[in-house]
This record gives C-alpha cells, sequence and structure tokens, in this order.
C-alpha cells in the first residue's frame, strides 16, 4: 500500500464549467500512477526498486493550483498539442495559405500555444481500475490552427508494468498535429537530486542541430564522435559540460534523435538508475523521441513534498515527430487531412536492471 499519495481532495475545483479531477490507476503489482484530466497531467508515478520499495519517480505538484499558476511553465506531465515543440515564429504554409498560430517562446510557437492543450480541462472517463480516457474537442482557429480536432487519449496501466498512452484524433480541416507527454523522470526517486548518474541508451545514428532558437536546421547530424552518441549506455553526464555549440545553446541536451525503429516492439530508448537498479524502457511508432535533460526546472515552484527542483533533477524522453516540420519539407509530415486518423502510441515500460538484462537491448 502506497502511503504517500497525492490527495485527491487537493485537485477539486471546477474551471471553464469542468470538474477538475485527480485519478488514481493501480496495476495488480502494485505500480501506481496518478492523472488529472487538468491538461491530461501525469502526476505522480511509483514504482518499486531493486528492493521492492515504491517510490514517485516524476516530478509534479501535489494541488491543483500550483498547476494553473505555476512560477515557472515547464509543463510538468502534461499531455502536448496541437503540436509538441517549436514551429519557427509560429507561422506555416499549408495549401497556399500562410497560417499564424500563437507566439509563445519568443520568437516561435512552443508546446501548442498560450494555452494549448497542457492547461484544458479534459473531458474524462475512467474505464476501469487500470485504463483512463481523456477527450478534447479543440475547435476551428484555437490557437491559430485550422479545423476543428477531435482528440482522444487513453492512458493505460498495465500488469506487464507499463505505462502506455495512445493519442486518436481526427478533423474537418487539414490541420498539422504532433501529440506528445511531458513527463519529467528521475528514476531515483523524483525528490533525489541530480539525473547526470543515470544510464541512457537511444536507438538512434543520427539527431538533429538546433539553432540558437532551438529550432532545427533541417539535416540531421551523425551521434558518432559527439556528445550525442547514446549507442550505448552512457552516463547523462558524462558528455553535458564539454564545450559543445549544441549543447550550449540548449544547456544541455534538448534536441530530437531520430528513432531506429520501424516496428512497435523495437527499444527506442533504455534508462537505467544505477543506485535505485530502476530502469525506463521506451517504445513508440513516432520518428523522434526529443531527450531534454531538463536543463530549466530551476524556479518552477515548490513540488510534491515540499521539494524545490533544481536544473538536471529529471529527464524527458518526448515521442514525437520533428520540430518545425510544418515548414520543412524534408521531415516526415505532420498535416492531418480530413480523410485521415491520427494515431500516435508511447509505451513507458519500468523494471529492475539485471546483470543479463543489458547487452541485447538493440
Amino acid at each position: 500500500m502506497i502511503s504517500n499519495l497525492v490527495d485527491p481532495k487537493n485537485f477539486n475545483k471546477i474551471v471553464d464549467g469542468k470538474n477538475i479531477v485527480l485519478f488514481t490507476l493501480t496495476n495488480k503489482n502494485g505500480l501506481t500512477t496518478q492523472i488529472t484530466n487538468f491538461g491530461g497531467r501525469i502526476v505522480s508515478l511509483f514504482t518499486p526498486d531493486l528492493n521492492g520499495d515504491f517510490e514517485d519517480i516524476v516530478l509534479g505538484y501535489d494541488n491543483i493550483e500550483s498547476y494553473m499558476k505555476p512560477p515557472k511553465e515547464i509543463y510538468l506531465g502534461a499531455l502536448i498539442g496541437r503540436y509538441a515543440n517549436r514551429i519557427t515564429k509560429g507561422r506555416f504554409k499549408l495549401n497556399g495559405t500562410t497560417l499564424k498560430t500563437a507566439i509563445n517562446n519568443q520568437p516561435n510557437h512552443l508546446h501548442g500555444g498560450l494555452k494549448g492543450f497542457s492547461n484544458v480541462v479534459w473531458n474524462a472517463t475512467l474505464l476501469d481500475k487500470q485504463n483512463l480516457e481523456l477527450s478534447y474537442l479543440s475547435l476551428d482557429g484555437e490557437e491559430g490552427y485550422p479545423g476543428e480536432l477531435k482528440v482522444t487519449v487513453i492512458y493505460r496501466l498495465t500488469d506487464e508494468n507499463s505505462l502506455k498512452i495512445e493519442y486518436h484524433a481526427t478533423t474537418n480541416k487539414p490541420t498539422p498535429i504532433n501529440l506528445t507527454n511531458h513527463s519529467y523522470f528521475n528514476l531515483n526517486g523524483a525528490a533525489s537530486g541530480s539525473i547526470e548518474n543515470h544510464l541512457l541508451k537511444l536507438n538512434a545514428n543520427y539527431y538533429l542541430p538546433i539553432d540558437c532558437f532551438s529550432i532545427p536546421k533541417g539535416k540531421s547530424a551523425s551521434v558518432i564522435n559527439s556528445p550525442f552518441d547514446f549507442r550505448t549506455l552512457k552516463r547523462i553526464g558524462k558528455d553535458i559540460n564539454t564545450n559543445d555549440k549544441q549543447l550550449k545553446i540548449a544547456k544541455g541536451y534538448d534536441h530530437n534523435f531520430i528513432c531506429n525503429t520501424s516496428k512497435k516492439e523495437d527499444i527506442a530508448a533504455y534508462v537505467v538508475d544505477p543506485i535505485s537498479k530502476r530502469t525506463l524502457t521506451v517504445y513508440t511508432n513516432e520518428p523522434g523521441i526529443q531527450f531534454y535533460s531538463g536543463n530549466y526546472i530551476t524556479g518552477c515552484g515548490i513540488g510534491k513534498k515540499r521539494t524545490t527542483y533544481l536544473n538536471r533533477n529529471a529527464f524527458c524522453l518526448e515521442t514525437q515527430h520533428f520540430p518545425n516540420s510544418p515548414n520543412q519539407q524534408n521531415f516526415p509530415s505532420t498535416i492531418l487531412n480530413t480523410n485521415e486518423a491520427y494515431h500516435s502510441f508511447c509505451c513507458y515500460k519500468f523494471g529492475i536492471k539485471k546483470p543479463s538484462n543489458i547487452s541485447y537491448l538493440f
């Protein structure tokens, strides 16, 4: 029994005429996650370490007010849309027309705009103790995007110790779409400090270099002989402070890696915490994964357990299409047409490191 769950009473609030609720999902092994329909945010996630002790491994707040009015918005645990990551100057052409989206990360559009999907109240249905369905209707013109977009997201906490996130959407006008989840992980526990000693492996031979505004330059670069080479397990902090222009721009890692995955069972990323021995394995059907080393966490306010989170206290692995794809014809398209159905999935699978389970990954 996990005793330090966030109190659902701290999330009882009505916003835009809708009730905000904190839901709790639990599987047969005791893994437990709490998710609020405010922004579809993962508030807590408890997994066991090598000794069987459960600890919360995601950053978050213990009350709804902190999510609604944070000192600094870093999208803790949020669903991101319509477009995750950045669109340069908030502009793109679609069928010959230049469209303008909200500018909220000067001079660019970031994570859906001024409000985005991360700060709306989703309609929620608790399907059972392990499955939560969220839905939202994004109106034509919202944040500058064309068309009504009907979105459904299902969180599934499986008995195989995975948190699966499935995204579905349809539209009545062509529109860009790029959905993801922005959870911040620390496998040693959300209040345990730096993640620089976590070991990371990314199934990627290439990444996307960025300009000074964190917009991809348009061409990929090989990770070989660079600080971006995570093809074998490497400490996140090993090269993070090296004299590399790309790392200096982002003050660490905040780059999209091109996944070497073609089947849903292909592993996109793998992380090990050497202290707790917790592991995280990521699967997705997306072409990219944004690895963010938590470079701008400081200043986000007081988190759970009265914790002051600091830079590099957590990492993100956001499965997604590439940033600024609507302006890059050589990137995989993010345009959803009226006769199409959008489907994306991300699976975060949790485990324990054993001597035999590292060598055959990838």
